[in-house]
């Protein structure tokens, strides 16, 4: 049982300005807290003007709590990993080795007539048109490619529509192994991790081998790992650190070409996650990802020269707010500590039993508003009900995609709602009911594309 800590969750800078003893000390205050509160266990790492200033380990490396966390551990970074692919198609590209326009039939013959309208640019910002398959048929890079050799047509015109999915990821790294002659983790270790002088970096490193800090979940119970797929690197945060410096300073790729591959379809994410650019000039980029419990995510501003890492063994999303209140440290701000995860409390249960779920969502927004986090309500609702379409409970998800809409909430959060409404009606064959979502989401969001997309989709 932890000793109870107590920390002011707010500081002033005084007149006399804000030492860099003070910042390092606000950013310390900010992570014992979070740990205190159960929302952050894992390694963090913050740099400035390419010095790291402040380098922390919380808590345990195992669920039992045998193994406390130490630096040098390595995680899985989920979607984070995906740079790796990204980065590498572009490295390719310079070389002349392929091109962004080339057609994924160039590479895959076998493939059905579609293959011929998908190319590799569409595969780097998931927008090949390409649908989830599902566990069945997209569990481990062999489904895929089997699903792919069955399928018929694409979901959408390629470029037209954001899909997240793996299916993007592992054709990417097939497409490296055809043209480079090298496995993917060969073609990674000699062109990027060694170039980035990443030396304690893995391609599929066993995620229960030594050296790796094991996930687990808010019962302290070892989490199985299920990404079936190849191709996830696994590293400590220093060498995630390396990667990031080698990104901004251009060791890897051109800046022309980080600039092509950060380009996202509206309201989805690149392959290098969000960025800013002004004038051509990068200012700041970051990335979040997870995978089995696993959580990695980091912050570059390239135009303040700031890095702040975490990487975390208990998923308790809120790596985003912290990096939020570090920011505020290192600016000499007010910051304030973020609360516990509401949909880390609600999730499971909507799963287990939805009724149940929604009481205690009720009760939660009732009486525990100073212990759980309800700043971005819709958000987590939104979460929620995607958890529960990806496991096929579809009447479920509409229930709290519903719930999620029918808050005071943004305009573009409201729109995304009603547009994952539609998807799930459209999933059901019921059309009429998915068009009228995806209108309400395109009424609300002009911007929306997907919406856009599926509307003339249904009307035709």
């Amino acid at each position: 049982m932890k000793k109870l800590i107590i920390f002011p969750v707010f500081f002033l800078v005084t007149a006399l300005g804000y030492s860099q003893v003070n910042v390092n000390k606000s950013i310390d205050s900010i992570m014992k807290v979070a740990y205190q509160r159960d929302i952050f266990n894992g390694n963090i790492l913050v740099a400035k003007h390419g010095k790291v200033i402040y380098e922390q380990s919380f808590g345990y490396a195992d669920g039992a709590k045998s193994l406390p966390m130490k630096k040098d551990l390595r995680f899985d970074i989920g979607s984070v990993s995906k740079e790796f692919n990204g980065v590498a198609m572009m490295l390719l590209n310079e070389k002349g080795k392929l091109s962004l326009d080339d057609k994924l039939a160039k590479y895959f013959p076998e493939f059905p007539s579609w293959a011929n309208e998908v190319k590799i640019r569409h595969l780097i910002n998931y927008t090949s048109g390409i649908p989830v398959f599902g566990p069945a048929g997209d569990g481990n890079d062999s489904l895929i490619y089997q699903s792919l050799l069955r399928m018929k047509s694409l979901k959408s015109t390629p470029g037209s529509l954001y899909i997240y999915n793996a299916v993007n990821v592992s054709l990417q790294r097939k497409i490296i192994e055809k043209v480079s002659g090298l496995s993917y983790a060969k073609f990674l270790e000699k062109y990027l991790l060694k170039p980035a002088g990443m030396r304690s970096s893995l391609v599929d490193y066993p995620v229960d081998a030594k050296g790796m800090a094991q996930a687990f979940d808010e019962q302290g119970r070892t989490i199985v790992y299920e990404q079936q797929t190849k191709g996830w690197v696994r590293l400590p945060i220093n060498d995630l650190y390396k990667w990031i410096v080698a990104l901004d300073n251009n060791k890897i790729i051109s800046p022309s070409s980080f600039r092509e591959l950060s380009q996202a379809f509206p309201g989805g994410e690149s392959s290098i996650g969000t960025s800013e650019f002004r004038n051509d000039t990068l200012l700041w980029h970051q990335h979040q990802g997870s995978n089995s419990n696993y959580e990695a995510a980091y912050y570059s501003n390239v135009r303040d020269s700031i890095v702040i890492i975490m990487m975390t063994n208990n998923q308790q999303m809120k790596v985003w707010p912290l990096k939020t209140a570090i920011l505020q440290a290192l600016g000499g701000q007010n910051f304030t500590i973020p609360k516990k995860s509401l949909y880390l409390a609600i999730r499971d249960r909507m799963l287990t039993d939805t009724a149940s779920g929604m009481s205690y969502y009720r009760k939660l927004k009732n009486e525990a508003q100073e212990q759980f986090d309800f700043s971005f309500e819709i958000g987590d609702l939104i979460s929620t009900g995607k958890y529960l379409q990806r496991r096929k409970k579809i009447d479920e998800a509409i229930l709290l995609f519903n719930t999620a809409v029918a808050l005071q909430a943004r305009k573009e959060d409201l729109s995304y709602g009603y547009e994952l409404i539609g998807e799930c009606f459209y999933s059901k064959g019921e059309a009429a009911l998915a068009l009228t979502n995806y209108q309400k989401s395109l009424d609300l969001n002009p911007m929306n594309k997907n919406s856009a997309e599926m509307i003339k989709k249904l009307e035709k």
